[in-house]
């Protein structure tokens, strides 16, 4: 009766099980994995952000496939401050990232067709491309554009790359995005840039994007959700960017998928322009903590011998290497089990490794100090 886009296995896995039978139980969670940036305690605006609404205007329904042309030019500036030109026509806004993955992969793929993933990376891809009829294939996240040309086969439509990478928070450099745009140009592939988390750097340096890249064809991603920390207000948008002729024809199949759907409100597009610089000062909360987070994570793991905290540059997780004889899962149940805190294990994200569990560092310090402090006892 049901197609095969959906599991035909929807338990939960050894972790939720265990984890709802402690909440069952009446045992009070600490949760170092929250990545609700409206559940973590920031200060955020909210008055503001009403006001941005309360004028915006939604009253008239004009509807444009591609976003309010307002919105659009807010979407192209924002890209002017990361030093890319990006065209108001060549942006489409869409309700979520995962609204504009569906949008791509429909444009891209036919049933059966491959999409290249970095791993490791947020689990949410096997869904949304398995949803559009394609497969996923994987690829190492730090590899090089040589290394990623070899696992393209004839069935390749695209390359998907996240920087900075979620969970591991690798970035790649300018040079590395044009190497990776021209090596899939020439083979007639893709590239879509999923850059939610350009905004969360740690040495507080500028993340490159790939709508800089004028080779092939290339799509970026961001959204509401990362940018601004609010989820909640349901907006995203892609890029298009590349060779212009190849841009325009994708742009102009995108205007009539995109028509198909207009599910974006007008009210959230009317308060972009306001909403970007209601963002500004959320986002400095988040950096100030993710380094704090950092250190507080970094610190406590030199008590333990053979454990560290990964090196990243970027990103909201925080990945931790167990000592030797720890594994993933069995290091999520025990503190589960005895301590009453949640972290998540490192084949969430694909890991080729057993040996790594991953945090969230928008926790704030007062939920994450005793969920890590948890960990390190137990590591000992």
């Amino acid at each position: 009766m049901f197609s095969s886009r959906t599991p035909d296995d929807l338990q939960p896995n050894r972790l939720a099980a265990a984890i709802a039978g402690a909440r069952a139980a009446g045992v009070a969670l600490v949760d170092a994995t929250v990545s609700n940036p409206t559940a973590v305690g920031l200060d955020y605006p909210f008055a503001a952000i009403d006001e941005a609404f309360g004028g915006a205007g939604g009253g008239v329904y004009a509807p444009d496939p591609r976003g309010l042309p307002s919105a659009r030019a807010a979407v192209a500036d924002r890209f002017a401050q990361r030093g890319a030109t990006v065209a108001t026509d060549d942006v489409f806004l869409t309700a979520s990232t995962s609204e504009a993955y569906a949008l791509l992969l429909t444009l891209l793929c036919d049933p059966g067709d491959e999409v290249l993933v970095g791993a490791p990376g947020y689990p949410l891809f096997e869904h949304l491309v398995t949803q559009q009829a394609a497969v996923v294939r994987h690829y190492a996240v730090s590899a090089g554009a040589a290394a990623i040309a070899a696992a393209i086969t004839a069935r390749t439509r695209v390359v998907i790359v996240v920087s900075p990478n979620n969970p591991t928070g690798h970035v790649r450099s300018r040079r590395a995005l044009d190497e990776l745009a021209n090596m899939c140009a020439a083979r007639g592939v893709a590239l879509i840039c999923d850059e939610v988390f350009c905004d969360y750097s740690y040495p507080s340096d500028a993340v490159p994007s790939a709508a800089a890249c004028t080779t092939g064809l290339v799509f970026v991603l961001d959204g509401l959700s990362k940018s601004c920390a609010m989820p909640q207000l349901k907006l995203a948008w892609l890029a298009c960017a590349g060779e212009p002729a190849l841009r325009q024809r994708a742009a102009e199949r995108l205007e009539l998928i995109a028509d198909s759907r207009l599910s974006v409100s007008a009210h959230v597009q009317r308060a972009l322009p306001a909403l970007f610089d209601l963002g500004v000062p959320v986002r400095a909360q988040i950096r100030d903590r993710l380094v704090q987070n950092r250190a507080l994570i970094a610190r406590a793991l030199t008590s333990v011998r053979g454990a560290r905290l990964l090196d990243a540059v970027a990103g909201w997780y925080g990945v931790i290497e167990l000592p030797a004889g720890h594994t993933d899962e069995g290091t999520c149940l025990d503190l589960v089990d005895r301590h009453g805190v949640v972290v998540q294990p490192g084949y969430f994200y694909d890991y080729p490794r057993d040996d790594v569990v991953v945090v969230s560092l928008l926790v704030p310090q007062a939920q994450l100090r005793p969920g890590i402090a948890a960990l390190v006892e137990l590591l000992r």
